[in-house]
């Protein structure tokens, strides 16, 4: 086994998306194509409900998925093809935009009035951006947890120990991980070579590689005076993986580590993307744009009323 290197690391950003929803951008727009197939990452975390509740009214998608998972809080959503329901905590929606689907994500005060979930692009290849679209909703109950040598795992996609993951059948081959490592332990997992890997920092300190020397790693947005850098990394830090080694290991420092794990398989194809619409050619966001504006968007059409 060849265990992989930490490529670079991000600290995820405040910003407000949707109808004011105050987030940290771990990574998006910017660092295209770096994280391919994926496109962004939002933490959306926060006990002050004034700050989530004007959530994500109507909007469109194409040619992505979008996979929302809530730790904390309710969300209720609904779509162009009928469907509606609620997500809580431990929850996940895998929505493939495909085609074409309108629909809102609507955050709902919770009883501790804390919301803390996040959001996931992932591209869809050319082949696949005008699939019809579907979605998988996965309640917590459902997601199997499996513990290998005290490291706890969530397992949503992919497959750890013989534990496969309730999402399936998505384009990209994804694996979609909660860990949570105990201090002084280790995580270690076996993956593709050659696939996109990253971790998500949610508490505690770890180290990612076998690396020490925080001055082997470039960290994103670092001060040209940042002399305190640590290799030890804590929350809302990103980690990208170079493509090379087929090993993931970390270790946990002197208290536990949670972390999300993603992985998948590139497209290496050009993105042209604008808002919340991500095809392959300006040609092709401007025909979905045109659609958009004469009402002939969506080609799957269910019974919702969009109000």
């Amino acid at each position: 086994m060849t265990v992989r290197r930490i490529a670079k690391i991000f600290k995820s950003r405040p910003t407000v998306e949707g109808a004011g929803v105050h987030l940290k951008r771990a990574f998006g727009y910017s660092q295209v194509p770096l994280f391919d197939p994926f496109l962004m990452l939002d933490d959306f975390h926060s006990a002050n409900p004034a700050e989530y509740l004007a959530g994500f009214p109507w909007h469109p998608h194409r040619g992505i998925e979008t996979i929302t998972y809530v730790l904390e809080g309710v969300v209720e959503h609904g779509d162009s093809m009928g469907n509606r329901g609620v997500i809580g905590a431990g929850d996940v929606q895998w929505m493939t935009a495909g085609s074409g689907i309108i629909h809102q994500e609507m955050p709902k005060e919770s009883p501790s009035g804390v919301m803390w979930g996040f959001q996931f692009w992932a591209n869809l290849p050319a082949e696949c951006k005008m699939m019809a679209p579907r979605y998988q909703e996965v309640k917590a109950a459902e997601i199997p947890v499996t513990t290998v040598d005290g490291v706890q795992i969530r397992v949503v996609a992919g497959e750890v120990a013989g534990v496969r993951g309730p999402v399936r059948d998505v384009v990209i081959d994804p694996e979609l991980f909660d860990v949570s490592v105990p201090a002084g332990g280790v995580f270690r997992h076996t993956l593709a070579d050659g696939y996109t890997a990253i971790a998500y920092l949610l508490d505690g300190e770890g180290f990612f590689d076998e690396r020490r020397d925080p001055f082997d790693v470039e960290m994103a947005g670092a001060g040209w005076m940042d002399l305190s850098r640590r290799c030890c990394l804590g929350s809302e830090t990103v980690v990208l993986y170079e493509p090379e080694g087929n090993e993931i290991k970390v270790t946990a420092a002197d208290r536990p580590v949670r972390f999300l794990f993603i992985s998948g398989k590139p497209l290496k194809e050009p993105v042209a993307w604008y808002g919340p619409i991500v095809m392959n050619t300006q040609d092709e966001l401007r025909v979905a744009f045109d659609e958009y504006a004469k009402g002939t968007f969506v080609k799957e059409v269910g019974t919702v009323e969009l109000i």
